[in-house]
């Protein structure tokens, strides 16, 4: 599944940190979101019904962690877009991706293995 964009803001985030609570995402993406506390709650439900994030309690709270890697979600979204809507086929080159500071060398690594080695979708 392809996460929205507010999906991807609470993906980044926990990528970077995980598992945190609401609140803890909330204080991350309040300043680049603007997000209600709320917003971050519906967003988060949202994003579990759809199995991008996993719910866990730990000592009474509940705190959430991404389903997949950065690398796995990276990879379906780019591979939807270079074969469903740019219908590129062959090889997907990953060299546009170098200067990314999401992504290290063997994650890019994985990235064009994951892309190059999928059906058409």
């Amino acid at each position: 599944m392809v996460p929205a964009d507010s999906e991807l803001e609470v993906l980044k985030a926990l990528w970077e940190r995980s598992p945190q609570s609401a609140r803890e995402l909330h204080d991350a993406l309040a300043e680049r979101t603007g997000w209600a506390v709320s917003t971050t709650r519906t967003v988060l439900e949202r994003m579990r019904v759809k199995e991008l994030v996993v719910r866990e309690e730990s000592h009474g709270l509940a705190v959430f962690s991404p389903a997949q890697t950065k690398v796995e979600v990276l990879g379906e979204s780019l591979g939807h877009l270079f074969r469903n809507v740019l219908e590129v086929s062959g090889r997907v080159p990953v060299s546009a991706f170098t200067g990314s500071a999401l992504l290290n060398d063997a994650e890019l690594a994985e990235l064009e293995r994951m892309l190059n080695s999928r059906g058409r979708g």
